[in-house]
Formats: structure tokens, C-alpha cells, sequence
């Protein structure tokens, strides 16, 4: 079991608290790297793979296929029928999930330690089979459940196309994160089995992937189940990208303008910001938290608490791989009124971050919040998993876990003023606006 030591004080604030999972590597004659990280606190084990495939890697006409794997990955194998992936792993008591995003499909499994061998075997038969058992039906299929997901995600609730909108003003439609993962309904339409097999063969492989063991058992008998399970399949040519560019802040603050039947009108506001967990994003990441995470924050105490000009803010970073993350702000008027005071409040904020730093207080407060969400992950199975899996395919570092902590804690107060300052700038930023068509308000 991991050690995890007391915190480290100075003057007041925690700087540090020491985590120690062990970390474990080995990588298969196919290529697929497998990392184990032992736990025998319950008799659980976690088996997460990480395939580098996200919207980022899909082409023109292809948008949302990756996201359509997520789906079809459940629709039968050589062995495996439809469905039965699911039935069988919640059969012996075990939880199954998968998601997609920019920059990678994560499939995970989380079991009694006696089902190990079964969930490693689910996963090894459709790696290796899926492709020649793609149907024509089983992608008609899986295309309409997300098209109905896209519909009742994106299309038919209020504010649901604010991301697809403001990736192609930060990004352009032309470039990799230029678009959503939820892909649009013509290039869903385009998949039939012949092009979704060919896909699948192109990302699903394992020298494209990360098999991350976490649980009740031993690094030599983990690494010998997944040779057992995945040490045939057949490796393929290694697939190379080309190094992601990363953009300079915007310019001319491009703004669109959307009528919609929403609950009240609302700004989004987005920055360019630096690749995830380099100091600079962290800095910058602190400094969204400060202004808009939590009721404690400056957006919220300002605008909606004591100001009333809103009736919600917040703010938030997206943590990407390919040469720039994405930071957002986000404004929702008291209905039937204006957000120009609002718009107003908030840039005044930003620019007293950039002028005057943080304080002490809310420095710490913010180091707290993201301390507390990155115990909270680490303290289960299945998202310490997903998280030494994260780090092992975005960043090749899977031991990087243990000493997040100890880089975030190490960000001051001017590398935060100096982050805002220089990628949080209102004049850098681009803004989607909704207006309410039921009150005709405008932002």
C-alpha cells in the first residue's frame, strides 16, 4: 500500500504532502506498456486502458468517430457478444466505464481481484477482433445512440453547443482540437463498417496503448496476466504525430452571437492557454480557480454575492496535450436583465489579478481545493488508475502521480500574476454570447 506522509507546513500554508504509490513498468514485445501499481488494502483490482486515439486525431469527415469507438468497443468481439462485456464484469460484482476526449478513449474495468483474468481477456478479445466483427448494423447501431446522446448533451439543452462553438473561435475548424468529440451527425453518417474497421486498426493496437493494473496484486503476477492476456496480439507499425504547435494568445477578441430559448442570457469567454501540468498552466489554472471556482471566489463574490449583477460565474481550465489548453470564464444573467455590468465586473477582476497577484489566503485556498480533488482521485482504485494511465500516455511519465502535488504546491503568488497577465488578458480572449429570445436581453 501506498505511503502517504503528513503535510509540510510554512507559515501556515501546506507546501507539500508526500505521496508514494508504487509504480511498476514493463513493456510487452507488441509494444503495449503496462504499468501496475499494487494495493492490497481490498481485494479489488482496477484494469484501465488508455488508447491514444481522441477528436484530436480525427480527420475531416471522420469527426466523432473516436467517440463512436467508445461505443462500438461494447458491440461485440471473436468471443464476446454484444453487450456481454458489460453483463458479465457486473455479473461477479464488478463496475465497467469508458470515456472520450480530445486527446485519448480510456476503457475501464474495476472487479473483484478473482475476476482479473476475465476483464483482462474481455479487453484482449476485442483489441484483437473487433475490426472483423464490425457489421454494417452494429454501427447503425451505435451511431444512433450517439446521435440521440448528441441531441439530449448538446442540441436540446440550454447552452449545449458552447463548447462546439467556442473550439473552432479559439482553435479554427482546420485544426486538431478545432472541434468537439461529440463530432457532428454527417460525419457520423459517413461510418459504415469498412471505414470503422479501418479506423480501428489505425489507433487500436498496442503499441498505442496503456494497460494500467491497480489493486490486490503483485507486480510480477500483474505483469504475467497481461502477457498471458495481451502478449500475442500483434504490435503493428508505430504511429507518429507530428509535434503539436503551440498557438499564440488571440487577437482581436472574436465574439459570436447566438438567439436561443435558453433560461437567461450568458457570456463565454475562452483563453489560449499553455500545454497541462507545465508550471505555467498550473499558474494559470490557480489562477482560474482563485477567480471563479467556489463561492469563496472573486467572480462569485463579486458578481453574484454582494454585487448581484449575475445570477452564476465560474471559471475553469481543460487540461490538453497538443500544444495549448483552453481556459474558460462563464457569466449567466439574472433573467430578464442585462450582463453588461457583469462582463464589466469581471475584466475588472482579471485585470486586478494581473496588476496585484493573488492574496496569501486565496493562494492557499485554491492549492487546497486542487489538493483535496487530487487526494480525493488518487484514493480510489479505479481513478488512481486512470490517472497513472493519463500520465503514462500524455506525458510518459506514469510515477508523475507522486509528485503532482509537489508541483502545484511549488507555484507562487507571481508566477499567478504573471499567468494572468499573461494569458488570462481580456484582450486576448474570445466570447460566445446567448440571448435569452424569450426576453430579447442581450449580454
Amino acid at each position: 500500500m501506498a505511503h502517504q506522509a503528513g503535510p509540510v507546513w510554512c507559515d501556515g500554508e501546506v507546501l507539500d504532502e508526500v505521496v508514494d504509490y508504487p509504480i511498476h513498468e514493463r513493456v510487452l514485445p507488441n509494444g503495449l506498456r503496462v504499468v501496475v501499481s499494487p494495493d492490497r488494502s481490498v481485494p479489488v483490482v482496477a484494469v484501465n486502458l488508455w488508447y491514444d486515439v481522441g477528436s484530436r486525431d480525427e480527420k475531416p469527415g471522420q469527426f466523432g468517430w473516436a467517440h463512436l469507438f467508445e461505443h462500438l468497443m461494447f458491440s461485440g468481439s471473436a468471443h464476446v457478444a454484444s453487450g456481454e462485456h458489460l453483463q458479465l464484469l457486473q455479473s461477479w460484482g464488478g463496475s465497467v466505464n469508458a470515456t472520450t476526449w480530445f486527446d485519448r478513449t480510456n476503457y475501464f474495468d474495476t472487479v473483484p481481484v478473482g475476476a482479473t483474468d476475465l476483464a483482462l481477456w474481455m479487453e484482449a478479445d476485442r483489441l484483437s477482433s473487433l475490426a472483423d466483427h464490425l457489421t454494417d448494423d452494429s454501427v447503425d447501431t451505435q451511431r444512433d445512440v450517439v446521435t440521440e446522446e448528441k441531441r439530449q448533451r448538446y442540441d436540446n439543452v440550454p447552452y449545449g453547443e458552447a463548447m462546439t462553438e467556442l473550439t473552432v473561435m479559439l482553435f479554427g475548424s482546420d485544426h486538431p482540437y478545432g472541434h468537439t468529440t461529440i463530432g457532428t451527425e454527417a460525419d457520423l453518417a459517413g461510418a459504415n463498417a469498412q471505414a470503422a474497421a479501418a479506423f480501428f486498426r489505425q489507433h487500436y493496437r498496442p503499441n498505442n496503448a496503456v494497460l494500467t493494473l491497480v489493486g490486490d496484486l503483485s507486480p510480477k503476477e500483474a505483469f504475467r496476466k497481461a502477457a498471458h492476456a495481451f502478449g500475442q496480439l500483434p504490435g503493428g507499425e508505430r504511429r507518429h504525430r507530428q509535434p503539436p504547435t503551440a498557438l499564440p494568445p488571440l487577437t482581436g477578441v472574436p465574439q459570436q452571437a447566438v438567439a436561443a430559448e435558453v433560461p437567461a442570457s450568458a457570456s463565454y469567454l475562452a483563453w489560449r492557454l499553455p500545454v497541462r501540468d507545465t508550471a505555467e498552466f498550473d499558474a494559470a489554472d490557480l489562477a482560474l480557480a482563485i477567480l471563479g471556482q467556489g463561492q469563496t471566489s472573486r467572480l462569485h463574490r463579486r458578481i453574484v454575492r454582494d454585487g448581484r449583477l449575475a445570477a452564476a460565474a465560474g471559471g475553469q481550465a481543460l487540461r490538453l496535450i497538443g500544444g495549448n489548453s483552453v481556459g474558460l470564464l462563464h457569466v449567466r444573467a439574472i433573467p430578464g436583465l442585462s450582463l453588461d455590468a457583469a462582463l464589466t465586473a469581471a475584466f475588472a477582476e482579471l485585470t486586478a489579478l494581473a496588476q496585484d497577484g493573488p492574496t496569501p489566503a486565496e493562494l492557499a485556498r485554491a492549492k487546497a481545493q486542487f489538493r483535496r480533488e487530487w487526494l480525493s482521485g488518487l484514493a480510489s482504485f479505479d481513478s488512481r488508475a486512470d490517472l497513472i494511465g493519463a500520465y503514462a500516455t500524455l506525458h510518459d511519465d506514469p510515477n508523475r502521480v507522486n509528485h503532482r502535488l509537489a508541483e502545484v504546491s511549488a507555484v507562487t503568488a507571481d508566477q499567478v500574476q504573471a499567468a494572468t497577465r499573461q494569458f488570462l488578458n481580456p484582450d486576448q480572449r474570445c466570447q460566445l454570447d446567448y440571448r435569452n429570445e424569450a426576453s430579447n436581453a442581450t449580454p
